[in-house]
């Protein structure tokens, strides 16, 4: 099975663990990434406060780029990029739009499909390879080796949002990513936290701001019994992961709380290896939580036994 894929400049770099999850889940169940051929930047950090046009036209290239390959769904692991795409299809089906690129005939066709869209539409997939896997002890709430594990469900400000454009999920109380971690086998907590802003890309212009918020997120995370951050987007993955240390010395607490992309932990629920998933990556250590699942593993094991 082929999937089109667009990847976006972070994967490629800054978030290439959350490429390695996805590619490594993804070809575990049989699906095949092709990606856009000769794809650019969509322009999602910038373009739109520099130059409006510009950042229509830009998406545009990579949409027409799909269609011309044959491509009539796009996964867009990235929020931001995910977001401007849409936009840029929503514009061309506005009527009495100014926006034109002479020569082209794109219409707006590509659908645009999120990392928790995409693993939702997998997700029998996903579980059967769960229960097949010699390597995965399995009940019929999911994989053993997720067993206890608490987390806490972190959607952001964009996976949801605006809800006219991206009309998924619940805007206010989303609850995708947390029927997913359930069905897999973790326990998803109930926390106020999942929607508020981490400061996004205003991590190196303005780090005291993220630093106040991504705190805050933090705490109610931690208060309510998570012991890792589910997370589907990398700019969220970093000012959570990246900044917890600096989080921690401004305000004189310790969470030492792993976030965790959504592919990853499906990825260990399915028995894979943590690097393979590239969860030796982060800058908050994942190895205390791997080794605490398991031993938790283990001991289900000798039980069952």
């Amino acid at each position: 099975m082929k999937l089109g894929y667009y990847p976006g400049c972070a994967l490629e770099s800054s978030a290439r663990d959350y490429s390695l999850a996805i590619e490594r889940v993804l070809k575990e169940i049989g699906v095949e990434l092709e990606p856009v051929k000769d794809w650019n930047c969509c322009g999602a950090s910038a373009a739109h406060s520099t130059n409006h046009k510009l950042s229509l036209a830009l998406p545009y290239r990579n949409l027409a780029l799909a269609k011309q390959q044959g491509l009539t769904e796009l996964f867009v692991p990235c929020p931001f990029c995910s977001k401007t795409l849409i936009n840029t299809n929503a514009e061309l089906h506005t009527p009495h739009s100014a926006f034109r690129i002479p020569h082209s005939d794109y219409d707006g066709s590509v659908k645009i499909i999120n990392s928790v869209e995409i693993f939702r539409q997998f997700l029998d997939l996903i579980i059967l390879n769960i229960f097949n896997s010699s390597t995965a002890l399995t009940t019929s709430q999911g994989s053993e080796k997720l067993k206890g594990l608490k987390v806490a469900c972190y959607y952001g400000c964009l996976l949801v949002r605006p809800p006219k454009l991206l009309n998924y999920d619940d805007p206010e109380q989303p609850v995708f990513m947390d029927e997913i971690v359930k069905k897999i086998g973790a326990t998803p907590v109930d926390w106020e936290f999942k929607i508020e802003c981490c400061g996004g890309g205003f991590t190196v212009s303005n780090e005291p701001a993220v630093l106040e918020l991504s705190n805050k997120i933090l705490e109610d995370a931690k208060e309510n019994g998570a012991e890792a951050i589910i997370v589907a987007c990398q700019m969220c993955q970093i000012n959570l992961d990246m900044r917890q240390k600096a989080i921690e010395k401004k305000y004189n607490v310790s969470y030492q709380m792993p976030i965790i992309y959504l592919p990853q932990l499906i990825g260990l629920a399915m028995g894979i290896e943590p690097e393979e998933l590239g969860l030796n990556l982060h800058f908050v250590e994942t190895s205390p939580l791997i080794s605490k699942l398991k031993e938790n593993n283990t001991a289900t094991k000798t039980i069952h036994s």
